[in-house]
């Protein structure tokens, strides 16, 4: 069985990709791991000589509450959505989050991670801050980016962007395998721009190497590849769409503050961040 690690800080961006991660690992046939992080402030202890131990065992108290009653409010979602048999662990955790998230990915052997994002100050911290490279670098398993506005709807079409490099075809069928256990269409996108180096060639091996799959290969020749991956979701009826991460400045692009308003407000659909390795 596969695990799925979700980050939750209980706020209504979490609850609602909560829906999406259930509802993955179903299709995924995973167990869901709850990760609840915290920090405790620092204190300088000669300031709090007699009750420094006590004010951080109240916070972590207090954590543990919050904690404790908001798990049952996630397991009735999971009632009502008939999904009860989803296993769902926990993990509460003190400290930094991104820090503590890679720890759990390797500590429990997880294969992806779902995170709820609120907007557009989330996108562009979570894919442009500095640690950014802890994430997306640093934990080596797809993230699914689910915007507060992506209310969660059968998967029908997966949208799949790619550069038709021969490391892309793995992921692609990773894809593909997802796309079977929800009886999805997968769309393969790529945007030739003016200084492509993709030869005819090589789309058309790739067309006859994957004939036997339920995906089509679209080719779209443009030099705004932002706004051509945003048309590309509107009118081919894109639900998930995935793309590979290649380097630091591919985020700096993809997810810059314009982009990142358009995908969360316009077409409010989650996001696969699948890795370049």
């Amino acid at each position: 069985m596969k695990k799925i690690l979700f980050p939750t800080d209980f706020s209504e961006a979490a609850t609602n990709a909560f829906v999406h991660a259930l509802e993955f690992a179903k299709v995924v046939n995973a167990e869901l791991i709850l990760l609840h992080t915290f920090e405790i402030p620092v204190y300088d202890s000669q300031f709090f000589p007699e009750n420094y131990a006590a004010i951080y065992s109240s916070i972590e108290l207090a954590k543990f509450d919050l904690f404790k009653d908001e798990i049952p409010k996630l397991r009735a979602i999971a009632a009502e959505r008939n999904l009860n048999e989803i296993v769902i662990k926990h993990r509460l955790m003190d400290g930094d989050l991104l820090y503590n998230l890679k720890n759990a990915v390797k500590e429990d052997q997880i294969d992806f991670v779902v995170m709820g994002t609120n907007g557009v100050s989330d996108w562009t911290t979570f894919f442009l801050g500095s640690n950014t490279s802890s994430v997306i670098s640093g934990v080596e398993v797809p993230v699914l980016c689910v915007p507060i506005d992506a209310k969660f709807k059968k998967i029908k079409v997966i949208g799949f962007t790619t550069r038709y490099r021969e490391k892309d075809k793995k992921e692609l069928r990773k894809v593909l395998k997802i796309a079977k256990k929800t009886d999805a269409k997968v769309r393969s996108l790529y945007v030739k721009t003016s200084d492509s180096d993709v030869s005819q060639q090589t789309i058309k091996e790739w067309e006859v190497e994957f004939a036997d799959e339920n995906v089509e290969f679209l080719v779209l020749p443009s030099d705004d590849v932002k706004e051509t991956i945003l048309d590309f979701i509107l009118f081919k009826d894109i639900d998930v769409l995935t793309t590979i991460t290649h380097k630091r400045s591919f985020f700096e692009g993809f997810f810059s503050s314009g982009f990142a308003k358009k995908i969360t407000k316009e077409v409010s659909i989650p996001v696969l961040v699948m890795h370049d390795n």
